[in-house]
């Protein structure tokens, strides 16, 4: 078996075989992965990295019809997306069920696959932080992620009673022998593939909703003073969106809008002038809250979404600039405000 069969077949056991084989043929995979060798015995953590990554842009994709369709519609013409990063929403609270507080739930899995936090970015207006992980064997061609963390502390106290509501009942996907192949991963860059293939799955679910279903009372007090809190309550820890980095952006904003898909109404712009993003707007979702009678109801809210970019060159480097940019991460971020 070749080192990409083998790699697909990994991501075959947790999404399945249809799904492996349609990231085969639309998802960019690193060619720098040959780099280390497919050894069944010491897999080296960044085709797992990889392989995560793939099931996830699957799991946004089967979530934003819209998304699919991009994708598909990139194959027709001859190219394959290239995943330049995920984001993530955390709470960075006490009470947060079986789960380690905010980003620590993540960096205990980002970190032993070989990603490390490279720069904070104050969200202030939205009272968050994020931060972005990079991955230091193949960084510009393994997709980052951007993980932030809410601040329910910069909130009233009536928010800070409904998000303890909310997330205390969080349950922990990583078990015991999950958390011990991490840390095998940790120390030696490598796990063998059957434990790759137990842990992929857990880590797979790990990005995902763990509380339990939210009080529609509940969730009308953090709409009230935070669209993010609110949509954490809904979706949980799911992809926020999953970004292709395109060559021209100005040309596929064009492109979409001839063909009216939902997009945002601005590129977003770096202070740097290298880094330029835009989006679709979020997809609208059926959630079920529970009503003041108990009785649980669904109710149409804002799921995730695909956002665009385009890295220039630092001329400082040589490199492509892969940073962010707290003004064009909060502009992001309001795709996913309840209309």
């Amino acid at each position: 078996m070749s080192s990409f069969e083998g790699l697909f077949s990994l991501v075959a056991r947790t999404v399945g075989q249809p799904a492996a084989d349609w990231l085969e043929r639309h998802v960019e995979v690193p060619q720098g992965l040959h780099t280390f060798a497919w050894n069944e015995t010491a897999l080296h953590r960044a085709w797992l990295a990889e392989a995560l990554n793939l099931c996830l842009l699957h799991k946004l994709v089967e979530a934003v019809p819209a998304g699919r369709q991009y994708v598909d519609e990139q194959v027709e013409q001859g190219r394959k997306v290239v995943f330049d990063h995920g984001a993530i929403r955390t709470v960075d609270w006490p009470e947060n069920g079986e789960l380690p507080r905010g980003r620590q739930a993540f960096v205990r899995l980002l970190e032993p696959l070989g990603f490390t936090d490279v720069r904070t970015y104050p969200l202030t207006k939205l009272n968050m932080t994020g931060w972005a992980y990079r991955q230091q064997d193949l960084p510009e061609d393994i997709a980052q992620f951007f993980v932030s963390e809410l601040h329910p502390g910069r909130f009233s106290e009536t928010f800070q009673s409904a998000v303890t509501r909310v997330v205390s009942s969080s349950r922990d996907p990583l078990h015991a022998q999950h958390l011990s192949i991490l840390q095998r991963l940790r120390l030696t860059r490598h796990c063998s593939l059957q434990e790759a293939g137990e842990l992929l799955p857990a880590l797979y679910q790990a990005f995902d909703r763990q509380h339990g279903v939210v009080q529609h009372s509940d969730y009308q007090q953090l709409l009230s003073e935070s669209a993010e809190m609110a949509w954490i309550a809904t979706e949980g820890n799911s992809f926020n969106h999953l970004t292709d980095r395109v060559a021209d952006l100005e040309a596929v904003v064009a492109e979409q809008n001839r063909i009216e898909r939902p997009m945002k109404a601005t590129i977003e712009v770096s202070t740097s002038g290298r880094v330029m993003q835009t989006a679709y707007r979020a997809c609208t979702v059926k959630r079920g809250l529970i009503d003041a009678d108990g009785r649980l109801q669904e109710h149409q809210v804002p799921g995730s979404f695909v956002e665009f970019i385009q890295r220039k060159t630092d001329p400082d480097t040589g490199r492509i600039d892969l940073n962010f940019d707290s003004s064009n991460a909060q502009g992001i971020f309001k795709m996913t405000e309840s209309k």
